[in-house]
């Protein structure tokens, strides 16, 4: 591994709003890096998406989110000719990752490794146009009570997911609990392994939250606590079900915490400071 030598001649601190004036990939390393936690984090040798492939398109484009380490560029490629083939329409990816990681101005706390994608449960049998890359409307297949899923929830979104999870390179899929309960009920209970992959999270009603594996040989990449043992569905799934029915009201008595300020890595502010 070598480092590249920082021509900066004042230091550019690692804030959001600094991480999102960058405008090109730069490297640290001879090969593409993550570096950190997938929230607390960069990527150095980032790549672009194929903004040109025909079974995917890279919506708002113009936030320059469409970057990530060469597996992840990679696996979503794989993912959509799958799709493709599976006889589902056009893929949209929503974020991935900016030129050099690092955390969003807004929207994300994860997706700062270059290892995250957001993939939405809208397909298209036909292009979007440039517009309507811009500026694109989102398929929530989840209803009002966060419950249960709706009218759009359906066999191919379904298969999007298995395809998604059935791939060694994936980590976790973040759902809704209400999707990840349907996908669950779906699913014989025999043929549930795949599932212990799909986490529920809060939020997540539009679209499928795919996070990777660190890399083989990838030292700086901070790997993730293991998923617990189980496909997730029955006790688990309904806890979080059981949360929404009846949320916890807050303590008044209660003092609230201090939010912890998370600093990046050395070699994050290294990065930032690169020409």
């Amino acid at each position: 591994m070598f480092i590249t030598p920082i021509l900066a001649a004042a230091a550019i601190t690692a804030t959001p709003a600094n991480w999102a004036k960058v405008s090109r990939p730069a490297s640290l390393t001879e090969s593409s890096q993550p570096i950190g936690e997938y929230s607390n984090g960069c990527i150095s040798g980032a790549v672009k998406a194929d903004l040109n492939n025909p079974y995917y398109q890279v919506i708002r484009q113009q936030n320059k989110r469409f970057y990530g380490h060469p597996i992840l560029v990679e696996y979503i490629g794989d993912l959509a000719e799958r799709a493709h083939k599976a006889g589902l329409p056009i893929l949209l990816v929503g974020d991935m990752a900016m030129p050099r990681g690092g955390r969003f101005s807004s929207g994300h706390a994860s997706h700062q490794t270059g290892l995250d994608v957001d993939i939405w449960f809208r397909t298209v049998k036909a292009p979007l146009s440039a517009e309507n890359l811009k500026k694109p409307w989102a398929l929530t297949i989840v209803k009002d009570n966060f419950l249960e899923t709706n009218k759009y929830y359906n066999k191919d979104i379904y298969t999007m997911v298995k395809l998604a999870a059935t791939d060694d390179r994936v980590g976790r899929i973040f759902v809704n609990a209400a999707i990840k309960n349907q996908l669950c009920n779906d699913t014989p209970e025999k043929e549930r392994a795949w599932l212990h992959k799909v986490r529920p999270w809060w939020g997540h009603t539009a679209h499928m939250h795919v996070r990777l594996n660190c890399p083989e040989g990838a030292v700086n990449c901070v790997k993730q606590a293991p998923i617990p043992a189980g496909d997730g569905c029955g006790p688990e799934v309904k806890s979080w079900l059981d949360a929404i029915l009846h949320p916890k009201k807050p303590d008044p008595n209660q003092k609230p915490k201090k939010p912890v300020k998370k600093i990046p890595p050395a070699m994050c502010e290294d990065l930032i400071n690169l020409k």
